[in-house]
This record gives structure tokens, C-alpha cells and sequence, in this order.
């Protein structure tokens, strides 16, 4: 008689999409949890044959995938109004928001490090926080005051397995060859990450040439940036040449769909990205009041983006890849998450899918084309529940709805919303 193996947990639905090399629909499927790491995909038969589970969880008519990423996001606005408090309360509603959308990973630029780092690690969401560097001068962000800061926050942060830190300096154009360089030593001697804004827009590009003499990927390059450990955010704008150039190089890229499209600046190149084997993460950017913080639409607005643009848009698949896989390796998170496999973090999504949409024939058109974050169902971070059949469970409910409540008497009218979206950068 064959012993079963004892593991924590035994998901089992209809269909789970791995977001593997040769990503393929995989119907009546299960994945193993122990220890927080997947043990196997396989099968559900087989899988029960093979485990015997601590807990067994059946979603029959739901999709199983991995926890989306939004690999780019700024969460408590731009000042400290209220004080560090307040600064950590939005930041909670933030990210029950996001668990309640299917996201299980993040990275920050907000200019709350310290608070953004503590609060994720206290949530057990994985959290790529950035160390916000403005222009010389700024009295909040000035790069050299943020650098100095640096060496504490990482020694605070340095074992945590929630938190990571990347350097996050202004745009390129922004910036003079003195600071970059500076920002470029620093990341090194702690083998940082680097992202920043990188062509985001015409104007952008117009700046740069009249102060450097050059567009900003070139200008970068000529400065050692363009590396393995580089993300270029916001990439709007790029000739056939720069795309080359981040393809060799081996740099990440973040789109940010809806809040460029905002600003009428949205351009599609997640296609001819994908076509050089560059798979870019997806991100909010600067969220707004009353915006949803949802990845699955941000899937859904690039691949839409390109074929409004009169350009080959991603299809389905490479859409929900851009939203699991693409942004954990813009994190640094790839070989930790991003997709379904034996020895990676149990970081899981179940969506429910509508029984009259076509979803036996095509789950990954229905999740984004047709599903929103309201049929997230569960979310699992390192195999622990964090929402549970649409309940959060990584937050009190109770805290959380009154913080809800003080936000709501203290949000923006829509002129001064209009206004935030015109100031806030990117």
C-alpha cells in the first residue's frame, strides 16, 4: 500500500494556468503546498493519490494562477498630512485593496519608504519599496539626503523575506550625469535595484536632447545603467533601435496602461516588446481617488492599447504573463514567483469564472477580457490564506471599514482630483 505524503495544503479547480514556458490551459488540475513552496503540479487525481493534504480547498468553477504583480505603484499620495499615522493608514487600505484584487506582490516609489516597508512586511505581502530621489534640492527627495538614508533602511530590511529595496531616482532628464552616477555606485556596493521613469513621453525626450544632448536610454547606457538590476518605467516612447537595446542589455520594463492612457501618453509597445523577448510587468502608477488599484485591467488595457494604436497587441495569454510572471522579474521576484512550479512560493489566485462565459474554450480571454477583481474568490502569499472565498483575512475588517470612513470625509473634490492627476509624476 503506497504512503501518501503529507503536505499543508491541496488546491484544487477546474483550470490553472501556470504561466510557464509553453503556457498551456491545464484543466482539473491541482497544486501541492508544503512549507510555503509548491510541491507539485499535476493532475487532480493523481495529486490526491499522491498527498495527503493537512487541508483540501475545491474551487470547481474557478481559475487557478499566480498572484498578479503590480510592478509599479505609488499608495499614499504625495504628502504626509496627518502625520506617520495616517501616512500607514492608507497604506493598509491600499494593500487589503490590492489582496482583494488577486495582487500579491508590489513595488512602491511612494516617499514614505520606512512606512510602506514596515506596513508590507506586517501584512506579508511582497514588497519591492523604493527610495525615492528627486531633483537636487528638493527638500523631501533630494538625493543625496535619500542616499544617506539608505545604508539604515537596508540594515533594517536586509532578512526580511517580504521586503526588498531598490533605488528609485526621478526621470533621467531630470537628473544631472553627477547624480546618476552617484545613484549608480550606491546601488553597486549594496547590489541594488535601479527603476525609474525612462521615455514617458515626447516631452520627456524633448527636455532630455535640450539639456543632455541626448535621449535618455542613450544618455543611460553611456552611464552604466543599462543592465541587468535596471527597470525603465513608464516606457512610452522607442525607436526600433532603443527596443534592440533593451532586448540586449537585458533591462526590465514596466507599462503602466490606464494611468498613462490618463494622460493621453498610452503608446502599446507591449507587443513589439514581447516579439524581442523582453515581457514587461504591468503597474497602476499613481493611484487616484476612487481608482481601482487592479491589475486584471490593466492587463486588459494593454492589449487593447496596441490595437488601438493600429499595432499588434499581445494576445490573452502574454497579457496575464505580463501580469504574473513579467512584473515578479521586473521585481527581482522571478526565480521566487510569477508562475506555477515546483519549488516556488504558493503566491496563488483563484478567480471565479461567470458558468455562461465561454471560459472552457478560452480562460485566459475570460480573465481579461471579461473578468474583474470583484471574482477574485482566494489568495494565497507563501501558502497562508490572505482572502478567503472574497473575505480578507490578512487585516481586520472592522479597522479597515473605519478607515475607509476617514478617508472617504477627507477625499478630494473632483477639481482637486483633476488637479493631483496633473501634478503627480511618474
Amino acid at each position: 500500500m503506497q504512503i501518501k505524503q503529507p503536505i499543508d495544503l491541496l488546491i484544487e479547480a477546474r483550470w490553472v494556468l501556470p504561466m510557464t514556458p509553453g503556457d498551456a490551459t491545464l484543466e482539473s488540475h491541482a497544486v501541492a503546498v508544503a512549507d510555503g513552496r509548491i510541491v507539485a503540479l499535476g493532475a487532480t487525481a493523481a495529486l490526491g493519490a499522491r498527498f495527503a493534504p493537512r487541508e483540501r480547498i475545491v474551487r470547481a468553477d474557478h481559475v487557478l494562477l499566480p498572484g498578479l504583480t503590480n510592478a509599479h505603484a505609488r499608495l499614499a499620495g504625495g504628502d504626509a498630512a496627518g502625520g506617520t499615522e495616517t501616512v500607514r493608514e492608507r497604506l493598509r487600505l491600499q494593500l487589503a485593496r490590492m489582496l482583494l484584487a488577486g495582487i500579491t506582490s508590489f513595488a512602491s516609489d511612494d516617499p514614505f519608504p520606512q512606512e510602506c516597508a514596515r506596513v508590507a512586511g506586517a501584512a506579508r505581502m511582497r514588497a519591492a519599496v523604493g527610495l525615492p530621489l528627486g531633483e537636487p534640492g528638493d527638500a523631501v527627495q533630494d538625493p543625496i539626503v535619500q542616499l544617506a538614508r539608505a545604508e539604515e533602511l537596508w540594515d533594517e530590511h536586509r532578512s526580511s523575506p517580504w521586503v526588498s529595496l531598490y533605488f528609485a531616482p526621478a526621470s533621467a532628464h531630470l537628473l544631472p550625469d553627477a547624480t546618476l552616477a552617484r545613484v549608480r555606485t550606491v546601488a553597486d556596493e549594496l547590489d541594488a535595484r535601479v527603476a525609474m521613469p525612462v521615455h514617458a513621453s515626447t516631452a520627456e525626450l524633448e527636455r532630455s536632447r535640450e539639456r543632455f544632448g541626448r535621449r535618455p536610454l542613450e544618455r543611460l547606457a553611456a552611464l552604466g545603467f543599462l543592465r541587468p538590476g535596471f527597470t525603465a518605467v513608464h516606457l512610452n516612447e522607442a525607436e526600433e533601435s532603443e527596443l534592440e537595446l533593451i532586448a540586449r542589455t537585458a533591462v526590465s520594463v514596466v507599462l503602466t496602461p490606464q494611468a498613462d492612457a490618463r494622460r493621453a501618453r498610452g503608446s502599446g509597445l507591449s507587443a513589439r516588446l514581447i516579439a524581442r523577448g523582453v515581457l514587461p510587468g504591468l503597474g497602476s502608477g499613481a493611484a487616484l481617488p476612487g481608482a481601482a488599484l487592479d491589475v486584471l485591467a490593466e492587463a486588459r488595457c494593454a492589449a487593447l492599447l496596441g490595437a488601438a494604436a493600429g499595432r499588434s497587441a499581445p494576445d490573452a495569454p502574454a497579457a496575464l504573463e505580463m501580469a504574473t510572471l513579467g512584473g515578479a522579474c521586473a521585481l527581482g521576484l522571478g526565480a521566487l514567483t510569477g508562475s506555477i512550479e515546483p519549488g516556488k512560493a504558493a503566491d496563488l489566485v483563484a478567480v471565479e469564472l461567470d458558468a455562461l462565459s465561454p471560459c472552457a474554450e478560452e480562460p485566459h480571454a475570460s480573465l481579461v477580457y471579461g473578468a474583474t477583481r470583484a471574482q477574485v474568490s482566494d489568495v494565497w502569499i507563501g501558502g497562508r490564506a490572505a482572502v478567503a472565498q472574497h473575505q480578507l483575512l490578512a487585516f481586520d475588517a472592522q479597522e479597515l471599514r473605519s478607515l475607509a470612513a476617514r478617508e472617504r470625509t477627507h477625499e478630494p473634490t473632483l477639481p482637486d482630483a483633476t488637479a493631483a492627476l496633473r501634478r503627480s509624476a511618474p
